[in-house]
C-alpha cells in the first residue's frame, strides 16, 4: 500500500469532484467530495457534521463558518464555507426529501440515518477516483491532502496551511504537499534573477 496522494492535476480534479453530479447524480455523494476539498477536515470530522452545523434552519440560509472541536488534535478549528461548497451543500439538500436540523449531513440512506462509515466513505471516494483514471493512491485523506497541494500552487505560504491543518510541525505540512521534482523544477525554470 503507498502513500495517500493529493490530486494534482487541475483536469483531473475537476473530473473527479463531478463525478457524483454529473455522472453517477448522488447528491450526497458530490457534496461528501466538495466539503472533503475545500475544508482541509479529515474524514472523521466532516462524517460527524450535522445540518445545524453549516446550515441556519431559522434564517434559511448557510452559516458563514463551520465550528469543529476536531476528534484527532482536540484543537478548535474554525473555517469559512466558500461559494463552491455552499454550492454542492444547497444541490444536496434541495434533493433531501426531509432532513432535520440535527440530523447527520451525511446520513446513511437507510434507518436509522446514522452517519455513514468511515469505510463506505473511503468505498465514495475510490470508486469516483477509479472512474477518473487515477492509478495512485486515493483515500479520504487524499481530499485533505489536495486542499493543500493546491492552495501552495495558488501562492498560499505553507505556514499558514500548517495553521489551517492544525499540524504541531512544519514538518509534517511539508510531507502533506507532496511536493515532487517536477515543481522543484518549475520553481528553477521560473526564476530569473
Amino acid at each position: 500500500m503507498g502513500t495517500t496522494m493529493p490530486i494534482k492535476s487541475k483536469r483531473t480534479l475537476e473530473k473527479f469532484r463531478n463525478y457524483y453530479r454529473n455522472v453517477q447524480c448522488n447528491p450526497r455523494n458530490y457534496a461528501l467530495i466538495v466539503l472533503g476539498l475545500n475544508s482541509a477536515l479529515r474524514i472523521g470530522d466532516i462524517l460527524t457534521l450535522r445540518w445545524s452545523d453549516v446550515y441556519n434552519m431559522k434564517k434559511h440560509k448557510y452559516r458563514e463558518h463551520i465550528s469543529i472541536i476536531e476528534k484527532k488534535t482536540g484543537k478548535k478549528n474554525v473555517l469559512a464555507i466558500n461559494a463552491s461548497l455552499q454550492e454542492a451543500l444547497e444541490f444536496y439538500r434541495r434533493s433531501l426529501e426531509m432532513y432535520e436540523e440535527y440530523s447527520f449531513i451525511f446520513a446513511s440512506q437507510k434507518p436509522p440515518y446514522e452517519n455513514i462509515s468511515r469505510s463506505q466513505a473511503y468505498r465514495i471516494i475510490k470508486k469516483a477516483a477509479e472512474s477518473c483514471g487515477l492509478d495512485h493512491c486515493v483515500s479520504c485523506h487524499s481530499l485533505r491532502k489536495t486542499f493543500g497541494y493546491h492552495a501552495w500552487r495558488n501562492g498560499f505560504q505553507p505556514a499558514l496551511l500548517m495553521n489551517i491543518y492544525n499540524h504541531s510541525s512544519y514538518e509534517i505540512t511539508k510531507k502533506y504537499l507532496c511536493i515532487d521534482q517536477l515543481e522543484k523544477d518549475e520553481v528553477y525554470l521560473k526564476t530569473f534573477l
